[in-house]
């Protein structure tokens, strides 16, 4: 309505003052302030989380600051018209409606960088400082001996790019894609290749409730009937007249579809009450052909009641009312009975809805009324009234059969799982403590809290916080940010959006594949693709499996360049020449480096991976011993490399520097080998658990003895063909890194038996 015409407009030409008009199937072309409301239900999920589609009403709201789910004067642009009708006046368009506020919030956030990034960073900073000092010392240590000044210019250069560890962007990418791949096999699908890693990282999991935590379908949890609340019966059970009655009522009083895959479309509600009376053995189908429908009361919202007529087999009429618990149960004085009538306890029925509202359930009750014949006008006053009670009903959203086991998981990894939900607290309270994640005594924060509260009180008390509910956009991020002000790296789950901000701000925002809206999926790194909370703790194992094995890269890397640099800087000070030459550096660095380095991205993961708690957020890639390993080993394999050099060159062999190199190469693969765990044996682990890493050595070792024994690579490497004797020697100090490294983890093993492993 514009200007006192009607006229269809496209959603881009309305404008505030606009009257629009709202149908079933339509999608609000803008946030709407509405003037008139017949029996509209709007879907918000989209928008607020909530799984349920909302009631509309045009009552004036009496406070400020109201969560979007409970504006029920107001329609949101992108939200859909589930059922009814309704007019209202435009007050908002573009970016001043809801959806172009969070569209404002997702361009004003900018994303981190990722755990992984940070430390790498770090890393080669220290690394490029590092390589510098060294090679000025080796330069000038070797001008003060004598040596040539072209020689030892070109042994700092070489050192200088052995310090480097060039295969590490390559052992990085190649984990990170070999991760993605595993993890789509596993419905979690990578946008942005850094994420693989940042999910070991995390430390916080905040996941919305609908559809992540929960079916985000509704089900029928308990009834109550006879004075007996109990759970529903499970399929096949034999069911006493009057249960069967309820069941038959919850079929018959509902305009359900099921289609023959036995999917159904109708109110979520209704769809619920389908499913729970074919679960005990009614088909609604077969049903209608028994009581045929004859007659109807819709729903409506003022009375909050639907009303059905069916005729029986013996001609005899009853109806079926279905409303709100509280509205039946001053229309019902007597219990339905295929036996006697019984006098209803108003007092013990309302105790039972109130309990079942308390466990987050939606309660809805069931009445049966016996008729001469057909009522000539079906006024609802005059038909809705003398009910014989057939039973409570209680609904809801319910918890996924995996998502406890998920929670758990993640809390013996030391992952703190928090739900964030625009659902009603009560519901958040219910499935928080039904998945484990909250206690008796825990709090629920609200967004109306959350709107009040400071930034600097959020901070101090985030930590204690496990479940939030009616949080709006804006608060999902004040969350994320009181997290990551903490130190956390915090993963956010969403589909909405609404959730959009918060997952692009997020150390990692994960993207519901199924249900998620396409502006939620483009803020995301990660989409779930069976909406499933479990399949992040399966992403979470596979991401601390993938920083496992580049910090087993680094160790390894870095421990084969400490040791080359040892080897170099030691020599001279014991008396002896320069052992190694520059292209023996660099095929150590490039080969017998790069090779199995490479083939350390396959590793598989080792034991209690998920058992330990996750890394801390500023932690150094060098943590928990890494960097005295890299120190230790690195002396020790120059130390056998230089004893080596000393034993032929004093004694006159002309192959020492031939020997030093094989000594080298040959101790960094053993190296390898060894610390494919942090505390586990080789020989428990076996030598075909990581195939590709074994014929890397292989290959590795076949080409460093190609260039002992082949005529045209001793020319290129300046090395000659040792003897039976040499060789064997060669081969047994080499084998001393190995063995060292092996006793070390023996320590651990007796020193750690009680503790997880510390790789990570």
């Amino acid at each position: 309505h514009r200007d006192g015409k009607v006229s269809v407009l496209a959603s881009a030409q309305v404008v505030p003052g606009d009257v629009v008009v709202l149908e079933a199937g339509m999608i609000a072309p803008a946030d709407v302030r509405l003037i008139e409301a017949h029996h509209l239900t709007i879907d918000e999920a989209a928008l607020t989380g909530e799984s349920v589609a909302v009631e509309k009403a045009v009552a004036a709201l009496s406070h400020e600051d109201i969560p979007l789910g409970d504006r029920l004067n107001m329609a949101f642009k992108g939200t859909v018209v589930a059922y009814g009708r309704g007019l209202g006046v435009i007050v908002g368009t573009g970016m001043k409606t809801e959806i172009g506020r969070i569209a404002s919030l997702i361009q004003e956030q900018e994303e981190v960088k990722t755990p992984l990034q940070k430390r790498l960073a770090a890393f080669g900073k220290r690394l490029a400082v590092a390589a510098l000092i060294i090679c000025a010392i080796v330069f000038v240590v070797g001008l003060m001996r004598g040596e040539s000044p072209t020689l030892m210019f070109l042994t700092a250069v070489s050192l200088a790019v052995a310090a480097i560890p060039e295969a590490l962007p390559a052992v990085v990418t190649i984990s990170l894609a070999l991760g993605a791949r595993k993890m789509v096999r596993k419905k979690a699908l990578i946008r942005k290749l850094p994420a693989v890693e940042t999910l070991g990282s995390v430390t916080y999991i905040c996941s919305d409730k609908t559809g992540t935590l929960t079916m985000n379908r509704m089900a029928v949890e308990k009834i109550f009937l006879n004075g007996e609340l109990e759970t529903i019966p499970p399929a096949g059970q034999a069911l006493a007249e009057e249960r069967q009655f309820l069941f038959q009522a919850m079929a018959l009083n509902n305009d359900a579809v099921l289609a023959g895959d036995g999917s159904a479309t109708g109110d979520p509600t209704e769809i619920a009450l389908l499913a729970a009376a074919q679960k005990a053995g009614f088909s609604k189908d077969a049903l209608e052909r028994q009581f045929p429908r004859i007659g109807e009361i819709p729903f409506d919202s003022d009375r909050k009641c639907m009303t059905t007529f069916h005729v029986a087999p013996d001609g005899r009429i009853f109806s079926i009312t279905k409303g709100g618990g509280e509205v039946l149960l001053g229309k019902a004085e007597e219990w339905f009975s295929p036996e006697d009538r019984k006098t209803l306890d108003a007092e013990q029925v309302t105790g039972a809805s109130t309990e079942m509202a308390t466990q987050g359930l939606r309660v809805l009750a069931l009445g049966v009324r016996y008729w001469d014949a057909l009522p000539e006008s079906l006024d609802a006053r005059s038909v809705e009234s003398d009910l014989l009670l057939l039973g409570l009903v209680g609904l809801m959203d319910p918890p996924r059969e995996e998502a406890k086991g998920a929670v758990a998981q993640c809390k013996s990894a030391g992952i703190i799982p928090v739900m964030i939900t625009g659902d009603h607290p009560v519901t958040a309270r219910t499935i928080g403590a039904r998945l484990g994640m909250i206690g008796e005594g825990d709090k629920v924060m609200t967004g109306s809290r959350l709107q009040t509260i400071s930034m600097e009180a959020l901070v101090e008390r985030v930590k204690g916080i496990k479940v939030y509910a009616r949080v709006a956009p804006e608060q999902k991020l004040k969350i994320v940010k009181a997290l990551q002000a903490k130190g956390e790296f915090v993963a956010m789950t969403g589909d909405g959006v609404n959730d959009a901000p918060a997952l692009k701000r997020a150390d990692i925002g994960v993207a519901m594949g199924m249900t998620g809206t396409d502006v939620a999926k483009e803020a995301s790194h990660m989409m779930l693709l069976d909406d499933n909370f479990a399949t992040i703790v399966g992403a979470v194992r596979e991401g601390r499996k993938i920083y496992d094995n580049i910090r087993k890269f680094v160790k390894y890397t870095m421990t084969s360049n400490s040791g080359e640099i040892w080897t170099i800087f030691l020599a001279p000070f014991m008396g002896l020449p320069i052992p190694l030459l520059p292209i023996h550096i660099l095929w150590i660095n490039l080969v017998t480096d790069g090779l199995p380095g490479l083939a350390l991205a396959a590793e598989p993961e080792e034991k209690g991976i998920m058992t330990r708690p996750p890394r801390a957020p500023r932690e150094s890639i060098f943590a928990h011993g890494l960097g005295v390993h890299i120190v230790w080993v690195g002396l020790l394999m120059g130390l056998v490399s230089i004893a080596t050099q000393g034993w032929a060159y004093v004694g006159g062999n002309g192959h020492w520097q031939t020997m030093v190199f094989t000594v080298l190469c040959l101790s960094q693969l053993g190296h390898v080998m060894a610390i494919r765990s942090d505390r586990e044996s080789l020989f428990v682990q076996g030598l075909l658990s990581n195939g590709p890493l074994l014929l890397a050595v292989l290959l590795t070792v076949g080409l460093q003895v190609a260039t002992i024994y082949v005529p045209v690579l001793q020319g290129i490497f300046k090395t000659q063909a040792l003897s039976v004797g040499e060789l064997a020697l060669s081969l047994a100090a080499s084998t001393l890194v190995f063995w060292a490294v092996e006793v070390e983890k023996v320590f651990r093993r007796r020193s750690r038996k009680k503790e997880p492993s510390l790789l990570c």
